[in-house]
């Protein structure tokens, strides 16, 4: 709730609250990381290893939702509809691609 609420604060410019918002979501952003790093202790798991496999896999998923984002920007803030559709639509299929990624094909 905390990186969601300062992500709206530094975002939205009615608020008017942006360093506000900004420190908000660190804050929030910390929480999030010190949780995850308490629940796998408290489930017995060893700690998280960042292999090349994940590096690719994790770079196909940020590129993917960064482009649907980019493309859904363009869409309904600047009005470019039809780049914004195929951005868009680039950005699903990228994040398409990560299943057989992920899961592995059969």
């Amino acid at each position: 709730m905390l990186f969601a609420l300062g992500m709206c604060m530094a975002l939205l410019p009615e608020w008017g609250l942006y360093s506000q918002g900004v420190a908000c979501g660190a804050a929030g952003l910390a929480v999030l990381l010190i949780d995850l790093l308490v629940w796998r202790r408290m489930e017995g798991k060893a700690p998280i290893r960042i292999t090349r496999k994940a590096l690719g896999t994790g770079a196909v998923g940020v590129l993917g939702a960064l482009l649907l984002g980019v493309g859904m920007c363009l869409s309904m803030v600047f009005g470019n509809m039809v780049p914004g559709i195929l951005v868009g639509l680039l950005g699903i299929v990228l994040l398409l691609c990560l299943i057989p990624l992920v899961r592995g094909i059969r």
